[in-house]
């Protein structure tokens, strides 16, 4: 594998959506590097620290968050004297984001006293009045033309259909939750999920003029929901719980087809295959080698086993059931509890997702919607902290997943012959 010469980096870095080029927060300087052959394209001059970068998606403009000041300035590739400056005033801005067109910018102010559509067009801003929350609660349908942004008055929820082409709200109606935690399009853009916050299990399906199609609570007197998360097909709903279960609903009736549960030892019999991280020391057979007196005694005084002792390379070892893995009982005296679904991503063809049950947070769980069953798990050494699908491979084998340690190891499909690297991130 070969590697760049490092550059500076004070902040965040980002490709572009066309994979063109690469974006480098330097303190207040940012940097545009072409990704063929790293040299600088552009450079940009901000008022302040960078601290937040955003591509639109078209990848000719860029915007940088100033929250310090705060102020969010932008930027335009193919027109490098073009700039843009917002700032909301005594308002502030906590949060800015691209729209579909990536022609106007939305930003929210401090304590979701408004958002705002800023036109790069026309330098017109239109005001949506007490947003929800700061970085959720606003949704886009898949080609772009409508959005749907959470808000709350007079201690009710609602939701606020937009036009994102006149930026007019065309309705608002309002949801049947105490505190709603986010909302999503589906990818056919048929209808709304919304659902209730931590203490209150609520799952609310919605049509786009207000309808409410479905209602779904697993159980009463119990944390709810932790993670929703539509399949690309638009056909089923991923919910996951503090309970420590993944629930996923049809589209046709909303209702629960199966359920997978994260028990702390896995029995059969059963069909999935359990990788456990293992380290195997190096072996170097030295018997061959013709040396010198002299070399030898020199290379035995700075053998690996003496200048980096316990190295080793990583590998992963096929479990017979039962497995029993680790796992940590969440503490009943402190908020935010370590339990529940914590993450869950589908497969790009919807017949396989990922899953982590934070109470253990070392396991990766990969479930197959064609058997309703476990297809594979992973026990890593460290937490895994991140994971993602590889859209480049077959569905089967493409995932990847980060854990608190930076290495790249070669590894086998969980489920075929093809390979792929993991990458875990120190």
């Amino acid at each position: 594998m070969d590697f760049t010469e490092a550059y500076k980096q004070t902040g965040p870095c980002y490709f572009s959506p066309n994979c063109r080029y690469l974006a480098i927060a330097v303190d207040y300087r940012l940097v545009i590097r072409d990704l063929d052959s790293l040299k600088v394209v552009q450079l940009y001059s901000c008022v302040d620290k960078i601290s937040y970068i955003e591509w639109a998606l078209d990848s000719e403009y860029i915007l940088c968050g100033l929250y310090k000041r705060p102020m969010v300035q932008a930027w335009s590739l193919t027109q490098p004297e073009w700039t843009c400056k917002i700032d909301e005033g005594p308002a502030g801005i906590a949060y800015a984001r691209w729209s579909p067109d990536s022609r106007h910018i939305l930003t929210t102010s401090e304590f979701q006293l408004r958002l705002t559509v800023w036109s790069l067009l026309s330098t017109a801003c239109i005001y949506v009045q007490w947003p929800k929350h700061t970085s959720k609660g606003v949704s886009f349908t898949k080609d772009g033309k409508f959005a749907a942004i959470c808000t709350r008055r007079d201690c009710k929820d609602y939701i606020n259909l937009l036009s994102c082409h006149s930026w007019e709200i065309m309705g608002t109606f309002a949801i049947d939750t105490i505190d709603s935690a986010g909302v999503e399009w589906s990818p056919d853009d048929s209808a709304l999920v919304t659902w209730d916050s931590l203490l209150e299990y609520k799952v609310l399906i919605y049509s786009p003029d207000g309808r409410c199609l479905f209602k779904y609570q697993a159980y009463e007197s119990g944390l709810g929901v932790k993670t929703v998360t539509w399949s690309p097909c638009g056909q089923f709903l991923g919910v996951g719980s503090y309970d420590q279960t993944l629930r996923v609903l049809n589209h046709l009736t909303w209702k629960v087809f199966t359920e997978f549960m994260h028990t702390s030892t896995l029995r059969g019999p059963s069909y999935a295959a359990i990788y456990k991280e293992v380290d195997e020391p190096w072996n170097l057979d030295m018997s061959e080698l013709s040396l010198g007196d002299d070399f030898s005694h020199t290379f035995h005084g700075n053998s690996p086993d003496n200048a980096a002792e316990g190295a080793s390379r990583v590998k992963y070892k096929l479990m017979d059931l039962p497995v029993s893995l680790p796992y940590q009982k969440p503490a009943n005296d402190k908020p935010n509890p370590k339990q529940g679904i914590g993450l869950l991503s589908w497969s790009f063809d919807s017949q396989f997702l990922l899953t982590r049950n934070d109470s253990m947070q070392n396991v990766l769980w990969i479930w197959d919607i064609r058997r309703l069953e476990l297809a594979a798990a992973l026990i890593q050494k460290d937490a895994i902290r991140a994971a993602a699908w590889d859209p480049t491979c077959p569905p089967c084998c493409a995932v990847h997943w980060l854990s608190p340690s930076l290495h790249v190891e070669p590894f086998g499909c969980l489920l075929c012959q093809h390979s792929f690297a993991t990458v875990r991130h120190l």
